[in-house]
């Protein structure tokens, strides 16, 4: 059934519910995700909390960067590929250095914030978000710029070489 209205029917007979309040939720699918994801990143400050934070310091040791790597790696592919892109060009390494880059940088960010729900790094993660999208138009914009540019330096020059060459 996978993350479908669907399931949440089944999910609400399961538990003993009327499936009618599954239109309760008006953004259905993306709620379903949401509180998956909310309840995932509880269970995770909930380990940390219980000092489990350890282990992720133990991954940063010289010995263990490599296999910390392959799986920011990893998670980050998986990331990608459940927001639907698909994507081979140049695009993928860039993409998924990016995100590795925010992820890496709100996890160590995480495991100082001392602020209720961790607000403070909720407002990190938006900040390095918008980052990211304003250094990709930057981006695009050069691209265009340096896209004009060529194409008007090639005009010019083929035009000082068709005179050259009396073509």
């Amino acid at each position: 059934m996978g993350w479908s209205e669907s399931a949440m029917i089944a999910g609400a007979r399961d538990v003993g519910v009327s499936p009618a309040i599954v239109g309760a939720f008006p953004r259905k699918e993306a709620a379903l995700v949401e509180f998956f994801m909310d309840d995932c990143l509880q269970q995770l400050i909930d380990r940390i909390d219980a000092g489990e934070g350890e282990l992720l310091k133990n991954l940063s040791q010289p010995a263990n960067i490599s296999t910390s790597l392959k799986q920011r790696a990893v998670l980050v592919d998986e990331i990608w590929h459940a927001a639907g892109d698909a994507g081979s060009d140049i695009d993928w390494y860039v993409k998924r250095t990016v995100l590795g880059g925010i992820y890496s940088t709100s996890e160590v960010y995480m495991l100082t914030d001392n602020s209720p729900d961790f607000r403070d790094t909720w407002t990190f993660v938006s900040r390095r978000i918008k980052d990211a999208l304003d250094l990709q138009k930057t981006f695009q914009e050069a691209a265009y710029l340096a896209e004009a540019v060529g194409a008007g330096m090639g005009g010019s020059l083929q035009g000082v070489l068709n005179r050259l060459f009396k073509k």
